[in-house]
């Protein structure tokens, strides 16, 4: 699976469970909430006012 920044966190969470714990860094601590499994990964970053790009690369381990 290709995550990008319009990718669903719900899609990242079930491919890549070991990226939880990045999100709960950004400040997502309902990851099991439908509203946030429901969100794109830029969205949630844009909410919690971190850099999409930053994030993203810490789940695709670059």
């Amino acid at each position: 699976m290709t995550i990008t920044k319009d990718t669903i966190i719900g899609d990242i969470l079930d491919a890549k469970p070991e990226a939880a714990p990045f999100f709960m860094e950004i400040g997502m601590h309902c990851l099991g909430c439908p509203a946030a499994r429901g969100e794109t990964l830029a969205e949630a970053c844009a909410v919690h006012n971190v850099n999409a790009d930053d994030l993203l690369a810490k789940i695709n381990g670059n």
